[in-house]
């Protein structure tokens, strides 16, 4: 057997090969899809309330942080333009 049979060869097993795993990949994929939902079915999902409930906590929380953050934003500039006032 020559090299350029041999390479030919190879070329129709990776391409058979190929071909083999396409409809598997497929069908995997659509198994993947099917599990996910049956998955997602036994999901406890929050009510309504509870949503709203802890929607607002962080909500609030993202407010009191900003307010924080902001404040020592603040304090902190002004004691670095004062050391750099006294420094020039």
């Amino acid at each position: 057997m020559t090299t350029k049979q041999k390479k030919q060869d190879k070329a129709e097993q990776i391409a058979a090969t190929a071909t083999d795993r396409s409809p598997s990949k497929v069908q995997d994929l659509v198994k993947y899809f099917e599990d996910s939902r049956v998955e997602l079915g036994k999901v406890s999902w929050p009510t309504r309330k509870e949503v709203r409930v802890t929607s607002l906590a962080v909500l609030a929380l993202v407010v009191v942080m900003a307010i924080f953050l902001g404040i020592a934003d603040l304090i902190l500039s002004r004691v670095m333009s004062s050391i750099i006032a006294i420094g020039s």
